[in-house]
């Protein structure tokens, strides 16, 4: 089980003033704010609504000597929060678990849907797709892009012994050496950014793929009334590739076939990866595990804890409040009954206070 979080969340800097007139202390307004998005309280009035109905119960472990904060302080506070260090303890705060992460899936995320364009914020997350944990999150900063974003989250977690899977814009030398130099393995999609190599790469394992002379794997997905078929092929003879050498561990190179049945329409396309792995089963397996962060994370955030239907706030805010929100879900995901949705989960913490004592600490005070 997970610890309570804001042990390290509270270690934060405080960018109040601090006078006699700071009324409430870090701690509760973030100890408040978690626990009612643990509940789905989303909305800062609600936050405080919440707090107040529930005044009794966070008594027994925080000062309310002041009360609790209303929903303007709330805001103000989450606005001014340094985003940065706020991840980094939250980061720290998951590498205390001391949990082992097989496959690590990194992908980008706009959160609120990018609503106003002047306040768009893409975050990247690195997700564990067996515990179906988010280990970190970064902001991509307006004068960067992902490609740079990455080093820095991969500094944040633990991936020794972890395999880490990326879509095609990470697909970088730099990183490949940064991964395994943490011994850990990588699985990158190769596309169109690296043009030469993706020709060659296409053109080597189409060829072989076609001729049947590299190894293959079958998976066959009936649902709906869709059939989809899967090959997975792998080359680990790589003599032919020029400039290997400058992408480091590097040991095969994969293609993927998907074929798509529906309705009696067929679609065929094939994709390509690099990869510092050689066994075909586990690259399969782990392929398609990347995309639970589309299931596990993204439709979560948006559908159950709608987050791409607040507008309303800040840039710098927005980007806390998902961290909090990530936070409330990785709780949910680790300290609560597994038998029970994110959902259900969500709505028994709302009316037990004993089971939402379980998510937030680990345990019943």
């Amino acid at each position: 089980m997970l610890t309570n979080p804001i042990d390290h969340l509270a270690q934060i800097t405080d960018p109040r003033r601090q006078n006699k007139n700071l009324l409430h202390p870090l701690r509760n307004i973030l100890t408040i704010a978690l626990s009612a998005v643990i509940c789905g309280y989303l909305d800062w009035v609600d936050i405080e609504d919440f707090g107040n109905e529930n005044k009794a119960w966070f008594a027994q472990f925080l000062d309310l000597t002041n009360g609790i904060p209303s929903h303007d302080t709330f805001g103000n506070v989450f606005k001014r929060l340094n985003q940065d260090e706020l991840s980094q303890h939250f980061s720290q705060w998951i590498n205390d678990t001391k949990l082992t992460h097989p496959h690590i899936a990194i992908d980008g995320k706009f959160v609120q849907g990018g609503h106003r364009s002047e306040d768009a914020l893409q975050l990247v997350t690195a997700f564990a797709s067996q515990t179906k944990l988010v280990l970190a999150q970064l902001d991509i900063a307006d004068k960067t892009n992902e490609i740079t974003t990455l080093p820095q989250l991969l500094k944040r977690i633990d991936i020794s012994g972890s395999i880490v899977t990326a879509d095609a814009i990470y697909c970088q030398k730099d990183i490949t050496k940064q991964i395994s130099k943490a011994k850990a393995d990588y699985i990158f999609a190769l596309k169109h950014n690296h043009k030469t190599l993706y020709e060659d790469v296409s053109l080597w394992l189409n060829t072989q793929f076609d001729n049947k002379k590299i190894p293959r794997v079958e998976t066959i997905e009936k649902d709906h009334g869709r059939i989809e078929t899967r090959r997975y092929a792998i080359s680990t003879h790589l003599d032919w590739l020029q400039g290997k050498d400058q992408w480091t561990n590097l040991n095969a190179v994969v293609m993927v076939e998907s074929i798509r049945e529906m309705k009696g329409k067929v679609t065929t396309e094939r994709r390509y990866y690099l990869t510092s792995l050689t066994d075909l089963t586990t690259i399969a397996d782990t392929i398609r595990n990347h995309w639970s962060i589309e299931n596990s994370q993204h439709w979560v955030l948006d559908v159950i804890y709608g987050e791409d239907a607040q507008k309303s706030l800040e840039r710098n805010e927005k980007a806390n409040k998902a961290l909090l929100t990530r936070t409330a879900l990785n709780l949910i995901r680790a300290n609560g009954d597994e038998k029970l949705s994110v959902k259900r989960c969500k709505m028994r913490a709302s009316q037990n206070k004993s089971f939402l004592e379980q998510l937030l600490f680990g345990k019943s005070l």
